[in-house]
């Protein structure tokens, strides 16, 4: 019996914390836990056997940090082959090789690659399943496109199931900004066996994540909460829930649904022994899911069927010339200006097409997805005729990608569906087959129906499938046009999947398109359309959609159109041939517009032209602050999150660098507000959040000193003294290492007194950094500014 079948009738008990039973074993502050696996075997076993003892179906082995960012290739497969061997001696029903994240960030926020992360997880996964694990589970990850990397790696290197856990903040979203609704619809269709949350919090307050998770998780879900928060007690890291209290609160989540339970830090054997208590007297809950067709970025989920749902249809080269260029050219800017037009104008989902036969389509679409998906939250349309395109795009998509699009012949059908059930995607089904487009509605229909037939055999369900009954033109093929129509009540009435249009072709050699185009779409809403494909930077249009909008109550209180079209009076026939009319786009944009959107390709030249009337000081206190406290407020009230906030960092450096070499050409030097010390502590190896606060701070004009990660005392204290530095910043992610961050705020302030220190990282809070005597806690990067400016004006 394998450990998904023991799951279809039981609730399954996962182990405790490794890393807390290390430390009272012997594991030195700052010690690698995974290098207990050769040089305490005896420690790690007995901790095993401990959890087996307590009742724990399942035991994971002690790599959750093992990867090559901290080990050889050869030692990294004694490690993971030695760990597998140690959780096997305990003799559990399951071993789960335990998979953490890499401790890096994914360009373009960090300098990961897509494949190097690849390479790293499928390096471990190999491992773990010739050591013989009977699963995979990944981990405490924060980053969706992290842990699709993970998984992708994992599916295809081995034939192990795959359970995944993020870790989400008490905000409700992950430190990258993923909410559970978009993680867990995201990590379900790309075919994760179990799925759910673990670390960060205790069972009281993940249980408003975990209620999300159920209301749209089709497959298990899995709870594996801290012993609370921690606390600092006479110098000690303490967990103040209590194994009872633990076991009750996990109780309630039980009764809700969640059918696979354990500890993170700070619990105990004793821990899954209350678990194992309760677990034996609890009946499985099969939880009542909702449904529906979603499509996803990686922070943003699109319900499709409420109302209109928009789709931007402009970036697609088809007769567009300057489109065309900027392909050629290389050039995703002039992309990025679409794409933000379009979202600022009302677009919930962008179409994306880069197909020119002259051009490497798969590697334009790689780039395309990424800029553009590290710059808004919309969800995208991968759009090509082109297979290796197609693939490539959904391949490195974070979220769910609408996928345009598959027919109804079965060769366009074999291609494309494996693609779709790979990637997770919703795909968009043509109404046509090896005999063309039918004339008839009911052909038209059947032509959906064998899509959708066929899809079910590849587990792609209805929902997932949305229907283009085709749209002809009405100058050409006047009796096709409420063929188009009747298709689009068939389809809703029969098969209930959602439908979608591609608007322009009704009117295409009329006059007075726009009036064409708006009509249509109140006729084919009227139908049941769902989502036209649809220029939304056409103010016609956009007033016939604020109107739908306003009867079918998607707009509540007629709020949006009041705004939009107070004193109004449009002129149809004004707008052009496709109803366009003038929106604010990237050329009329500000310098702080540029920085608050995180327009990084244009701040330079920008930069260039004010230099022509300004001094760099005056650009840096007109442009460069006002924009960042604006970027700042909108992340700390959540309207932005950290892909924006670093897209807006880097348009800031991007400027910046424009200014020094302004300034070196004169003999002059940038005004330096004050020079700041920043490491990550001994023992500890992530560094993601010290990095993003170094260039916040840079951005505000502060001389940074990065002395990386795994800093020694030593090396603290020594760059201190040789740059009379007044202000440093320590960061460490985990418990283990606070103690060291104590040690050398101690070592510091020993040989320089007056020296000032403020603190961050995952663990900390106030109690910490009253713990270590630093004089100021950071909660996140624009902290560490306000800090800095408060320190620097005494």
């Amino acid at each position: 019996m394998t450990i998904l079948d023991d799951l279809k009738d039981r609730i399954l008990l996962f182990d405790g914390a490794m890393g807390t039973q290390l430390q009272n074993r012997g594991l030195p502050i700052g010690g690698i836990p995974e290098h207990f696996n050769l040089s305490h075997p005896e420690i790690v076993a007995a901790i095993h056997a401990d959890y087996v003892a307590a009742g724990a179906d399942v035991i994971t082995t002690n790599t959750f940090q093992a990867n090559t960012t901290k080990m050889t290739a050869e030692e990294l497969a004694e490690v993971i082959t030695t760990a597998v061997k140690l959780a096997k001696k305990a003799n559990p029903k399951y071993v789960a090789y335990d998979m953490g994240p890499t401790g890096q960030l994914l360009q373009p926020m960090g300098t990961l690659s897509f494949e190097a992360a690849y390479d790293m997880f499928a390096r471990q996964a190999i491992l773990a399943e010739n050591a013989g694990a009977d699963l995979v589970i990944i981990e405490t990850l924060a980053d969706l496109l992290e842990t699709k990397i993970a998984i992708l790696a994992v599916k295809e290197k081995t034939n192990l199931p795959v359970f995944v856990t993020m870790t989400y903040q008490e905000d409700g979203r992950t430190f990258v900004g993923t909410d559970p609704q978009t993680a867990t619809l995201t990590l379900q269709n790309l075919g994760v066996d179990v799925l759910g949350v673990n670390c960060s919090l205790g069972p009281k307050e993940l249980a408003p994540i975990v209620a999300t998770i159920l209301d749209y998780a089709q497959v298990p879900v899995m709870v594996q909460a801290n012993a609370g928060l921690p606390q600092m007690e006479h110098g000690e890291t303490v967990y103040k829930i209590s194994p009872e209290t633990y076991a009750d609160y996990t109780q309630k989540l039980l009764d809700k649904g969640v059918s696979v339970v354990g500890g993170c830090c700070g619990t105990t054997p004793e821990f899954i022994r209350q678990l194992r208590t309760i677990i034996n007297k609890t009946e499985k809950v099969v939880p009542q899911t909702k449904s529906g067709t979603f499509v996803t970025s990686g922070l943003k989920t699109v319900e499709i069927g409420n109302g209109l749902t928009l789709i931007g249809e402009r970036i697609n080269p088809t007769g567009k010339p300057r489109l065309k260029e900027a392909l050629r050219k290389d050039d995703v800017s002039y992309i990025i200006k679409e794409a933000v037009a379009q979202r600022d104008a009302g677009a919930d989902i962008l179409d994306v097409n880069v197909g020119l036969p002259e051009i490497d389509e798969a590697q334009m679409m790689i780039k395309t997805v990424t800029e553009l998906q590290s710059l808004l939250d919309l969800p995208l349309q991968i759009d090509s005729s082109e297979i290796a395109a197609l693939e490539a795009g959904a391949r490195h998509y974070n979220g769910v990608p609408l996928i345009n699009s598959v027919n109804g012949k079965q060769s366009s059908m074999d291609k494309i569906f494996p693609i779709v059930a790979k990637y997770g995607g919703v795909v968009l089904g043509l109404c046509l087959d090896n005999d063309g487009i039918p004339e008839t509605a009911e052909k038209r229909y059947q032509v959906a129906e064998k899509i959708v037939h066929e899809a079910g055999k590849y587990g792609i369900t209805p929902d997932r499938v949305m229907i283009d009954p085709l749209v002809l033109t009405a100058s050409a093929q006047q009796d096709q046009v409420p063929v188009t129509l009747d298709t689009i009540r068939l389809v809703k009435e029969r098969l209930g999947c959602k439908t979608v249009v591609g608007l322009s072709n009704i009117s295409f050699g009329l006059p007075n398109r726009a009036l064409l185009n708006g009509t249509f779409l109140a006729q084919a809403f009227g139908a049941g359309l769902d989502a036209p494909i649809m220029n939304p930077l056409s103010d016609y249009m956009m007033s016939v959609v604020r109107s739908i909008r306003v009867f079918t109550g998607q707009d509540a209180n007629s709020a949006d159109f009041i705004d939009k079209e107070q004193g109004a009076n449009i002129a149809v026939s004004a707008a052009g041939a496709n109803g366009a009319a003038p929106v604010k786009t990237a050329e009329n944009l500000d310098l702080k517009d540029m920085i608050i959107k995180g327009r990084k390709e244009l701040t330079a030249t920008e930069t260039r032209k004010l230099l022509e009337t300004m001094t760099p000081l005056d650009i840096v206190n007109t442009y460069f602050i006002p924009a960042l406290d604006v970027v700042g407020a909108k992340f700390e009230n959540g309207d932005l999150f950290l892909p924006q906030l670093m897209q807006s960092a880097e348009a800031t450096k991007n400027a910046q660098e424009v200014l020094k070499d302004k300034l070196a050409q004169s003999g002059q030097q940038s005004e330096n507000l004050g020079k700041i010390l920043l490491a990550t502590v001994e023992g500890d190896i992530h560094d993601i959040g010290k990095n993003i606060v170094k260039m916040i701070l840079e951005n505000y004009g502060y001389d940074v000193v990065d002395l990386g990660k795994d800093v020694s005392i030593e090396t603290v204290v020594a760059t201190v003294i040789a740059q009379d530095i007044k202000l440093v910043g320590l960061s460490a992610l985990m418990t283990t290492t606070v103690q060291n961050m104590k040690k050398t705020i101690a070592a510091v302030k020993a040989a320089a007194p007056d020296t000032t220190f403020m603190v961050g990282g995952a663990v900390l809070n106030e109690d910490y950094r009253e713990f270590v005597d630093a004089d100021y806690y950071a909660k996140d990067a624009m902290a560490s500014v306000e800090i800095a400016q408060r320190f620097f004006k005494k």
